[in-house]
């Protein structure tokens, strides 16, 4: 009889213990944002966590897989700190090269202030969107968006062969 409750506490702990490994990933990958972009945590619940920026008005990192940070400005054409930001945040969430994400973010942003409609992009590890405008959404009062996401099937490891 104590076989079956043992199993079953065991069983418990083990599912337990996965959303503490969650929110572990979660807590290291804040910390290398705020390392790396110079942010300051400005509160964190569950799988989100918001940063303040001076160069941007919004910063939010969702860490359900897969990853991915906002970057939101109310500025229809942002400093060049901004792209710069974006850059970082890149580094930060996929390892990619900084001025190479921010000049996509620049490009991006361009490409969707003529075609007024959202933009996609992707450079080594980074996948890219960026959206300027009128918005209906929680971003409503921020006129440019960009999210960085990590590239499916790109690695840091060369396979041989």
């Amino acid at each position: 009889m104590r076989l079956p409750i043992l199993a079953a506490l065991a069983g418990a702990l083990v599912l337990a213990a996965a959303p503490a490994r969650a929110a572990d990933a979660c807590d290291a990958l804040a910390a290398k944002v705020i390392r790396i972009t110079g942010a300051s945590l400005a509160g964190r619940e569950g799988p989100y966590a918001v940063f303040r920026a001076q160069d941007a008005e919004r910063m939010s990192l969702d860490c359900r897989a897969p990853a991915r940070i906002t970057i939101a400005s109310r500025d229809r054409e942002p400093a060049p700190a901004y792209f710069a930001l974006i850059g970082l945040a890149a580094r930060a969430l996929t390892g990619a090269e900084p001025s190479t994400a921010e000049v996509l973010a620049l490009n991006l942003h361009q490409d969707s202030l003529l075609a007024d409609a959202p933009q996609r992009g992707g450079a080594g590890r980074a996948l890219m969107l960026c959206e300027t405008g009128p918005r209906t959404d929680g971003l409503r009062d921020d006129l440019t968006v960009c999210r960085v996401a990590p590239r499916a099937g790109v690695s840091r490891i060369r396979r041989a062969g």
